[in-house]
């Protein structure tokens, strides 16, 4: 045997010893990624994304520490990546699928994410990353369950529904991309499953779930948009919720829940009224729409002896500029401390109550112009994309000549607006204390890659040291994305201890798409492998390491770390 297939088949073997000693299953996908001009939302024709003809996505379904291989075969006639929001990629930034870890993917080729769902379970989803392509689909929902060994803090439900709910726009991406500018972009419907609303004259079908009277199910819903928060209730049924974002939460009864863009939540609902059908309905928040507009998304909770349809007025819910309703319910929403995760021990092992802070980075999210340039910036910096993703940068020359080390302001806004590679540089294992400072008068939510954090407090007007005496410490709510209100901030706590760069950034698309975004840099001088995963054999190379080539594989990666 030659020395590279030995090698080749030593690996192999380590893998099935490794994969043996954790349980972990493999994953293994096949993704074709294209246009199609058939598959259309409603009547209207347009343009959709799809992955293997279908739209949403299909569903990444995995347990706790499972193996996931994602091989994505690029047909649109431009790069894509993908990422993986709220999958924390232990120690592999490499995997992480946005423009500052990864080369993209070029049209015609493929390349094979490999990562690990390292001691996480809950609900999440994936998108496209960059090209403003998200506006267009190529989304869909990600579950991570618990493995058997741990306690489920419900339980089993009959079936579970995912319930991917976005605002969704009929022109096409490529034409709204170049014209972005500062008018209010308001979309053209809002979509449940790919879905225009019950009752719409141009919709060509609408979202139905089959439920059996007495039968309790779990539904995890997210928001999928580009654009709208949005409250979402099902007619004369209760709630009950129960995670977020990988989080087990207090159970709640409620009659409706706010959801903001690109969050994930789930929630109990039991079949428990007379056999007939009922509205599921999600109403915009920050706008005014009627019952009958497409900016309503409406679906069907259909029981099995059902004899009629749904008719009359959608359920009432909370008025869509009552902000306090919104702050009240988010504070409301916490950490479940009795319960376990992913690990057996309880969530409430892991508090903040007497943590050191190592740092406190505050963050002005903000619309700006750089001659003449409409964007949007983070401390009055814009961020641009270089031709180099920085963890390439950082890996193989320390970032020289792709970013610097300490210009971007932490803790202050820049007198003039302009353009910056946005880089921080963060204590491994501290922590820090990140104030998201809202300056829009529009709903903004934020999100980062790599990590769950403590959603400590929210606020109104501009936040101070005296604002930590609002902060929840006892019981936080962990999660990967927030929402900041309008002209409020919103404050969390997160422990740096998975090293990597990572992506923070706006989830509103066209904050991200025009600069609302940086990076977070968590480094460990010990070189030792189990501090951070090795490039993988298959690096897609570009910028200033040479034209983008698409090695054929990856390798498999290790379920430690």
């Amino acid at each position: 045997m030659d020395p590279l297939n030995r090698w080749i088949w030593s690996m192999v073997a380590v893998f099935m010893v490794l994969v043996a000693r954790t349980g972990a299953d493999v994953i293994d996908l096949r993704w074709v990624v294209a246009s199609d001009y058939t598959l259309w939302t409603s009547s209207l024709a347009q343009q959709v994304i799809t992955i293997n003809n279908m739209f949403p996505g299909p569903l990444i379904n995995a347990t706790t520490n499972d193996i996931v291989k994602v091989n994505v075969f690029n047909k649109l006639d431009e790069p894509v990546l993908f990422t993986w929001n709220g999958i924390q990629q232990r120690l592999n930034s490499w995997q992480d699928g946005v423009s500052g870890t990864n080369c993209a993917i070029q049209p015609g080729t493929n390349w094979t994410y490999a990562f690990v769902v390292k001691d996480q379970i809950g609900s999440f989803s994936y998108f496209p990353s960059i090209n403003y392509q998200k506006l267009t689909g190529g989304f869909g929902p990600i579950r991570v369950n618990n493995r058997i060994v741990i306690n489920v803090p419900f339980p089993k439900p009959e079936a579970e529904f995912d319930l991917l709910i976005g605002d969704w726009f009929l022109t096409d991406y490529k034409v709204v991309r170049p014209g972005l500018g500062v008018s209010v972009d308001v979309p053209d419907m809002i979509l449940m499953n790919g879905k225009a609303p019950y009752g719409y004259s141009k919709s060509i079908n609408h979202e139905s779930f089959n439920v059996t009277k007495g039968k309790t199910y779990r539904f995890r819903i997210s928001n999928v948009g580009t654009t709208l928060s949005f409250n979402f209730r099902i007619e004369k049924h209760k709630m009950v919720l129960v995670e977020t974002e990988g989080s087990y939460t207090n159970q709640i009864i409620l009659d409706s829940l706010d959801v903001h863009v690109g969050q994930s939540y789930s929630v109990l609902v039991t079949a428990d009224q007379d056999d007939t059908d009922y509205y599921i309905a999600a109403t915009p928040k920050l706008l005014n729409a009627t019952d009958d507009s497409p900016l309503v998304a409406k679906g069907v909770l259909h029981y099995a002896n059902s004899g009629s349809s749904v008719g009359g007025s959608l359920p009432i819910g909370p008025d869509p500029w009552d902000i306090e309703f919104s702050v009240n319910q988010a504070r409301s929403i916490r950490w479940n401390l009795t319960a376990g995760a992913a690990r057996p021990n309880p969530q409430g092992t892991f508090n903040v109550s007497n943590v050191t802070l190592s740092e406190t980075i505050i963050l002005h999210g903000s619309e700006a112009n750089i001659s003449g340039l409409y964007r949007y910036a983070v401390n009055n910096v814009s961020y641009l994309v270089p031709e180099t993703p920085l963890k390439l940068a950082d890996f193989y020359v320390n970032g020289s000549g792709v970013y610097q080390l300490g210009d971007f302001p932490i803790r202050s806004v820049k007198e003039t607006a302009t353009l910056g590679v946005s880089v921080v540089d963060a204590t491994h294992k501290g922590w820090h204390e990140i104030v998201f400072q809202n300056d829009q008068t529009s709903m903004d939510s934020w999100h980062l890659d790599g990590y769950g954090f403590y959603v400590v407090g929210f606020g109104d007007g501009e936040w101070t040291t005296g604002s930590r005496g609002t902060y929840n410490l006892y019981d936080p709510v962990v999660r990967s994305t927030i929402q900041v209100y309008p002209k409020g901030w919103t404050a969390v706590y997160v422990f740096l201890d998975n090293p990597g760069m990572w992506n923070l950034r706006s989830q509103h698309l066209k904050n991200w798409y025009l600069g609302e975004e940086l990076y977070i840099r968590v480094h460990d001088d010990d070189p030792n492998p189990a501090k951070e995963n090795a490039p993988p054999e298959n690096l897609l190379l570009c910028g200033m390491f040479g034209e983008p080539i698409a090695p054929s594989s990856a390798p498999e990666p290790q379920p430690g770390g």
